[in-house]
């Protein structure tokens, strides 16, 4: 084990600790927190910016610390004149390009470049500007906004999307002052492979990447007294809206956040939760009947938009693999417009369904093709023409749109009450909540399918097999003499080595879970910034927390989701859920594809 440490001196302090650490990581365990800009642990170590420069004895330069290993014997000085004149002197030249647009830009007061620049005392940049030509933004994407100008080229977005999500939609073109990031042949990132995952906004340091935000539009709808808004929020907003508030990691606020939702004035406040458990009665029985007629197996969940756009482009082959389920989000909009719509005498024209997502990708999805399944029910019997069209989801906002969103209206989110959501879109089951974390749907397909089949009572509802932030992991579960084996990937690179079995056919599986983000929906690229492996994990305890406060813990037993059926849809897999609730995927090319795509607003 000795052989496996090493000790070297940090501030006149000697510190041990094992082989292959970085000087970086060396000076956090005594305490210092060196500054770092192209930095992000578990995502990018560039060493491109230079403000983490450190001096070791006997070397005539300054060290990067986030690159550079603790060597024995080394004697490190993080705090020095040298140092400071170093740090502030590569901060000031990134500061000459970049617009001082603070104030105006969607990353204000939540900007690591701004707070750096605080830190470090930098008031002012003695540099004049290099690059004398503003670079077009990109509007192109239905998800996400890039503006090249505030770009620092820390990589950061390059390695998120090339190493974590393995996409490579993105990448730095050209040398010098030329220098940017790009999509292939620079069409932009609504003409790419871009799954819209946001992870590259969410790992960016600046506002160089930033979500497409439709809040103006959803205040507009709510003032508007023509007009029903019906918000949903899935579950991994109420283990991130609170941070973003003000509160600690992963605070579970699900009362709070139905009160504030209610004082920003949406007519009815849902739940996407009711939604889940729809989509466990829909994409169960999908699963049993694959099994039982000899179906496409393994079956592959389709709740993540973000790996449908993934599959869609680098496997079109294996499109048959993947459940025909909408994602809960489009589920609850065509049953809004319909179902709902019915039993509260409503126009389905004058309904405005909002979607609070912690993922960017859910903004994509609401204009894909066949997301109209409640127009096309209301079609012939209101002799509606194509010009009334309308969507099942109106809008998808992130975690942070919503926190914008309260902030501006003066809600104190600490001081509100618990609040229970409106029925009968309201009521969830532990099942749906844990959708939120990767895992999460497998579970809860589980707990419904072993039931069905066995016509037995779970021993225990928990399948701890299928838990936890593994970036693959397996399970064998015992359903009557049948052995049903599955899988989980969370990350795009994971998906990516599960469908490589599946292509060459060496898949020993019946039933997969992926979700594209990091530690699933809890990890999406819409939520609080910053998000890393910790907060992801606090984040999870609270939503198995909140499975465990519930009483009812199985999607086949939501009295609601029940009452849906025998009213309305009359069982699962039927007629009418086939038109509503289920869907088909589109076969895309490597290169990128146009649908649906974004535009400049006007």
């Amino acid at each position: 084990m000795a052989e496996q440490m090493v000790t070297l001196t940090i501030d006149g302090q000697t510190v041990s600790i094992e082989k292959g650490t970085t000087i970086l990581e060396a000076c956090l365990q005594i305490g210092v927190k060196v500054p770092t800009l192209c930095h992000l642990e578990e995502v990018s170590s560039h060493g491109s910016c230079g403000i983490c420069v450190v001096e070791v004895k006997n070397s005539r330069r300054l060290v990067r610390s986030c690159k550079a290993l603790a060597l024995p014997g080394m004697e490190v000085t993080t705090n020095s004149e040298r140092i400071r004149a170093s740090r502030k002197l590569n901060l000031e030249l990134i500061l000459a390009n970049h617009p001082l647009e603070c104030l105006t830009c969607g990353r204000n007061l939540n900007c690591e470049l701004q707070s750096l620049a605080q830190q470090l005392g930098v008031r002012e940049s003695r540099f004049q500007r290099t690059k004398k030509k503003l670079l077009p933004l990109d509007w192109s994407s239905s998800s996400l906004i890039r503006d090249p100008n505030k770009c620092i080229l820390c990589n950061r977005c390059v390695e998120v999307c090339a190493q974590i999500q393995s996409v490579h939609a993105i990448d730095i073109v050209g040398r010098g002052l030329g220098s940017k990031v790009a999509t292939f042949l620079d069409r932009g990132l609504g003409s790419s492979v871009c799954t819209n995952c946001g992870q590259c906004a969410l790992v960016c340091p600046t506002g160089a990447i930033i979500e497409r935000s439709h809040i103006e539009e959803v205040f507009a709808d709510i003032s508007n007294p023509e007009l029903v808004t019906l918000v949903q929020t899935a579950p991994a907003i109420r283990v991130g809206i609170g941070e973003a508030m003000g509160m600690p990691w992963g605070a579970l606020v699900t009362g709070q956040m139905v009160a504030g939702l209610r004082r920003l004035g949406f007519s009815k406040v849902f739940d996407t939760q009711f939604a889940a458990d729809l989509t466990i009665m829909e994409e169960g029985h999908e699963l049993i009947k694959r099994i039982q007629e000899g179906g496409t197996l393994p079956m592959i969940t389709s709740c993540s938009p973000g790996w449908i756009k993934f599959i869609e482009h680098f496997y079109p082959e294996q499109l048959d693999n993947l459940s025909t389920c909408k994602s809960p989000q489009q589920m609850f909009g065509a049953i809004a417009k319909t179902y709902y719509a019915k039993i509260a005498g409503l126009d389905p024209r004058k309904i405005r369904v909002v979607s609070i997502m912690p993922c960017t990708a859910k903004k994509y999805e609401t204009g894909r093709n066949g997301m109209d399944g409640s127009f096309n029910f209301w079609k012939e019997e209101m002799k509606l023409d194509e010009s009334e069209r309308f969507a099942d989801v109106d809008y998808a906002l992130t975690t942070r749109e919503l926190a914008s969103m309260f902030k501006r209206v003066g809600i104190q989110f600490s001081a509100l009450p618990d609040e229970k959501f409106d029925n009968p879109l309201g009521m969830s089951t532990g099942a749906a909540v844990i959708f939120g974390a990767t895992g999460g749907v497998m579970e809860a397909a589980l707990r419904t399918a072993y039931e069905v089949l066995t016509k037995k009572t779970l021993p225990s509802v928990e399948f701890q097999q299928v838990r936890g932030m593994e970036g693959i992991k397996e399970a064998t579960v015992m359903i009557n003499d049948m052995p049903l084996r599955v899988a989980v990937a969370h990350t795009l690179g994971n998906a990516r080595i599960l469908m490589e079995q599946i292509q060459s056919k060496k898949s020993p599986y019946a039933f997969i879970e992926v979700m594209a983000c990091p530690g699933g929906c809890l990890g999406g690229g819409g939520q609080p910034i910053p998000t890393n492996s910790g907060i992801r994990k606090k984040r999870a305890e609270s939503i198995y927390r909140e499975d465990r406060n519930f009483d009812v813990r199985k999607s086949h037993e939501n009295t609601d989701v029940q009452t849906l059926y025998e009213q309305f849809l009359i069982k699962p897999l039927g007629e009418r859920s086939h038109h509503l609730l289920h869907t088909s995927y589109t076969k895309r090319g490597e290169y990128g594809s146009f649908e649906p795509s974004g535009s400049k607003p006007g």
